[in-house]
């Protein structure tokens, strides 16, 4: 008889723990029975929800006659146009499949047996995930007030530590560090150690709160800067992000990299985006406005949340779980977080102004019925 096919494989992939994404609203109107999806709101997973950049539209639209042709597969006009815009030099910027692509080529340049990474106890959990993959050791250090703790992160580290990951703003909590105190944390790391600075949602930032972290990259530190057109551009779909970092360290990356790894409409759209200034100002005053609406609406139901400075807030709801799954029969999709340690609180991300008012009703129906 032949072995079961889970056999062949490596042990430790066989215990590797599957990353858990948001629900999709066909599944949940499916599993509901309800007839009509449109009517269920999505608000588990950080999308924009103002749509994406107009400009990045209709770049989509003049490429798809293209389709037929393979992609830049050194993405020279995108990475040409974020050097213009950061400041930094073509040779410094990795173009990804998303951000959690250059997570993992990230773990194939530097993670293996015998390798640490360090990172925070409730921050982005694909970190952990890729340094299993890669059987990595994983230091996570507790957090303080649901923030990054840096000066605990910089005791952890190890002579066998090769990465550590810093989340900013982080996701699930929606906090950000302090910009001092990451300077510190900066001045003293340790030189056989590379710096993952994730900023998945620093455009959402107005622009005076967000950390020059780029000048790193310029000083030749050993760091990389990851950035994604998800969030803020809302291109989440077409899943692409980029790495900005020491040339030698870039480089590194491509020699891992596959080829042709982001689509050839991706690549338009993120460059036209670059340009929508317009479609960012628009979206960071949404996020600003659905924050204060969803803090007063928590305030009213005597719900404890965290503070955020990005388009998601942790909800503190008593069983998360549980009320996610009450939520859904209200139509409307939110996030468990147990999987971060925070099995009393949900994420929600910022909606419209409708949505909200949505979620915060079906919150309040749902709270009483739970007591």
């Amino acid at each position: 008889m032949s072995k079961n096919i889970h056999e062949l494989a490596h042990p430790w992939v066989r215990s590797l723990t599957v990353y858990e994404p948001g629900r999709p609203i066909e599944e949940v109107a499916r599993e509901l029975g309800f007839a009509d999806a449109e009517e269920i709101i999505k608000l588990a997973s950080n999308e924009n929800a103002i749509g994406p950049a107009p400009k990045a539209v209709a770049a989509m639209r003049r490429a798809v006659r293209q389709m037929h042709l393979y992609p830049d597969g050194g993405a020279f006009y995108l990475r040409r146009a974020l050097a213009k815009k950061l400041g930094v030099e073509m040779d410094q910027i990795m173009v990804g499949h998303g951000s959690n692509e250059i997570l993992a080529l990230l773990g194939q340049a530097f993670l293996g047996p015998d390798t640490e990474i360090v990172m925070a106890q409730g921050a982005f959990i694909v970190y952990r995930l890729v340094a299993d993959a890669f059987r990595a050791r994983t230091i996570a250090v507790p957090m303080q007030q649901f923030t990054h703790d840096l000066e605990a992160m910089l005791a952890a580290i190890t002579p066998q530590t090769k990465l550590v990951f810093i989340a900013n703003p982080n996701n699930p909590t929606g906090t950000v560090v302090d910009n001092a105190a990451l300077e510190r944390f900066m001045d003293q790391v340790p030189p056989h150690v590379a710096v993952v600075l994730d900023e998945a949602y620093i455009e959402l930032l107005p622009p005076a709160r967000q950390p020059d972290t780029l000048r790193y990259v310029r000083e030749g530190r050993h760091v990389f800067v990851l950035r994604t057109f998800s969030k803020t551009y809302g291109l989440a779909g077409l899943r692409v992000g980029y790495a900005v970092g020491p040339r030698a360290g870039v480089e590194l990356l491509n020699k891992v990299r596959q080829p042709f790894n982001v689509n050839a409409m991706a690549l338009a759209a993120a460059e036209a985006a670059l340009a929508d200034e317009a479609h960012v100002a628009r979206t960071r005053r949404m996020v600003a406005a659905g924050l204060r609406q969803l803090e007063r609406g928590c305030a009213r139901l005597g719900l404890a949340f965290v503070p955020s400075v990005v388009n998601f807030m942790l909800v503190k709801v008593g069983r998360g779980r549980q009320v996610c799954k009450a939520l859904e029969r209200e139509k409307v999709i939110v996030r468990p977080v147990d999987g971060y340690g925070l099995p009393e609180y949900i994420r929600v991300t910022v909606g419209t102004r409708a949505e909200n008012t949505h979620f915060l009703k079906a919150l309040e129906k749902v709270m009483k019925e739970n007591g």
